[in-house]
């Protein structure tokens, strides 16, 4: 379940009490008159089950609790109780597979921002999987995977596009568009000071790599695999399931190919050049169309084939007034 606190004015309490009261999706309202400060007004605590919070948070939000108070949501952890348990009954589907739209809008926009932090993990990320592909080591790739911070702006423009948040896309684009090309321009100037220091030369790019070549050779396979890791991963971000978004991390290769693109072009070899942000292209496309069409289900799933059993409305809770 959630843990939901509401700070609305004094005035307006029993409208939002009368609200949460009308939805069997909520338990254990607890009401603190006066104790917030800032702002000012009445505290209003409950439970409620994620299947049926995109409800009660919607008609929070047609009230315009979230501009005069504040709406806060967190995870309740363990609840023992009757009630609760009967809240989780009466709401529709499994609470493993609820999406709370608010939350994850939240989440992945907070993903959005080109922050120094974002952008010195994914050039880190990039010349860590550029020494990795040079060796032929694929434990460095696989590290770099790891490490490399993509796949949040990649998932915030999924649910940008299905929200239709079109400044919240913007910046996931932004993010994207800005964060390789500067991580790669860092890795052929770290290429090159690696080469002037004798610690690698052209020949390693040039030389058989079996174990990496794929990096730069993309087929169907790569736009397969995207795609799928697309599914799992925006699955493991509705579910909060962070163990499945660690293998999508590693199943991509989207930070790999562009090392292997800056290293190619630092050494001036213009087919792996070619071939490895091809390879970057195909698998940003896998994702991002597999992540709209993930939720695009899911949305369907929860607003169309498992409708709420008792939908709230504004106007009802209005009249407890």
């Amino acid at each position: 379940m959630l843990r939901l606190r509401v700070i609305v004015a004094a005035a307006r309490s029993d409208e939002v009490v009368a609200l949460l009261t009308a939805s069997p999706a909520v338990a254990h309202i607890i009401v603190l008159p006066a104790a917030a400060r800032l702002p000012a007004g009445d505290v209003v605590l409950c439970d409620l089950a994620r299947e049926g919070a995109n409800t009660v948070l919607q008609a929070l939000r047609t009230l315009g609790i979230d501009e005069t108070g504040a709406i806060t949501i967190e995870d309740a952890g363990v609840v023992l109780s009757a009630s609760a348990e009967r809240a989780t009954q009466a709401a529709p589907g499994l609470d493993v597979d609820a999406v709370v739209w608010d939350e994850i809008e939240h989440r992945t926009g907070q993903e959005t921002r080109l922050s120094a932090t974002y952008l010195a993990l994914l050039t880190v990320a990039t010349v860590i999987a550029a020494i990795g592909v040079l060796l032929d080591q694929p434990i460095l790739i696989v590290g770099a995977m790891v490490v490399g911070p993509e796949f949040g702006p990649l998932a915030a423009l999924c649910v940008a596009l299905v929200r239709r948040r079109w400044d919240m896309a913007a910046r996931s684009a932004i993010a994207l568009v800005v964060g390789f090309p500067a991580a790669m321009a860092v890795t052929v100037v770290a290429t090159w000071a690696l080469t002037a220091a004798g610690l690698v030369d052209r020949s390693m790019l040039l030389a058989e790599r079996p174990l990496t070549d794929f990096i730069w050779r993309p087929d169907a396979l790569s736009w397969v695999v995207g795609f799928l890791a697309g599914v799992a991963g925006m699955l493991s971000i509705t579910s909060a399931r962070s163990g499945a978004l660690i293998g999508v991390l590693i199943s991509v290769t989207t930070v790999p190919a562009a090392a292997n693109a800056a290293v190619a072009l630092a050494y001036h070899a213009p087919a792996e050049a070619f071939g490895s942000a091809a390879q970057l292209l195909i698998n940003l496309a896998a994702i991002v169309a597999a992540g709209v069409l993930t939720l695009g289900v899911q949305r369907l799933w929860w607003q169309r084939v498992r409708p709420p059993a008792r939908p709230i409305a504004v106007a009802q809770a209005t009249s407890h007034r």
